[in-house]
This record gives C-alpha cells, structure tokens and sequence, in this order.
C-alpha cells in the first residue's frame, strides 16, 4: 500500500472553514424553521380536536337513528 500524501494546509484550512461555516448556518436554519414549525403543528392539534368531535357527534347521530325495539 503506498503511503498517505500530505494534504496541503490550504485545503486542510478551506475543508474546516466550510465545515465550521455549515454548522452555523445549520444553526440559524434551525432557528428561523422552529417556530414555524411549533405553529404548524398546534395548528395541526386544532385541526384534529376539530375533526375528532366532529367523527364524535356523526357516531352519535348513526347511533341515535338506529330502528330499535321503542319505534
């Protein structure tokens, strides 16, 4: 196996000035997603709760008008 090539300083520089600059921007990302993020899922709760009573109330209304024996 031959042996490792030295890496020039330049590129070793510009490899982690780039790695530290990614996890910056993956940083202020992050926080500019995460409060969209918060509001889309409460929205998302609204929506189910909303749903989820309105599934409540149709199962109570098929039940009611069920023929029973008292009709």
């Amino acid at each position: 196996m031959a042996p490792p090539v030295a890496v020039s300083p330049l590129i070793k520089t510009a490899r982690y000035s780039a790695l530290i600059a990614g996890i910056f921007y993956g940083k202020k990302r992050y926080e500019n997603l995460k409060p969209i993020a918060a509001e889309e899922k409460r929205i998302a709760e609204e929506e189910k709760k909303i749903r989820e009573e309105q599934e409540r109330i149709a199962k109570q209304l098929a039940e009611a008008s069920e023929d029973t024996i008292l009709k």
